[in-house]
């Protein structure tokens, strides 16, 4: 089992930044893709962006320039540096670990940009 435990999110002004970041604790194997999924009211749960215990980093096409995910292995950490927040990146984001078949996901924070 891996537990995943979130922080950041709230409330910011569009074209503010927040940061999220999540601690992975539990049976932890070396490879491993640390990610963020978020989920609008009414939208299918989408990845955003995804980082492998090599660093190699995934994003999706509306946050590439805005976003930026980092990890730290010694830490079991993931985080996601969002800038230049709009209107649509308000959704409740889920911090996901992935290690072959297996996939767990955190309790999600909401992220909410008004404009």
């Amino acid at each position: 089992q891996v537990q995943l435990v979130e922080s950041g999110g709230g409330l910011v002004q569009a074209g503010g930044s927040l940061r999220l970041s999540c601690a992975a604790s539990g049976s932890i194997f070396t490879f491993n893709t640390m990610g963020w999924y978020r989920q609008a009211p009414g939208k299918q749960r989408e990845l955003v962006a995804s980082i492998n215990s090599g660093g190699m980093t995934n994003y999706v096409d509306a946050v590439k320039g805005r976003f930026t995910i980092s990890r730290d292995n010694a830490k079991n950490t993931v985080s996601l540096q969002m800038n230049n927040l709009n209107a649509e990146d308000t959704a409740v984001y889920y911090c996901n670990f992935r290690s072959g078949y297996r996939s767990y996901w955190g309790q999600g924070t909401q992220v909410t940009v008004s404009s």
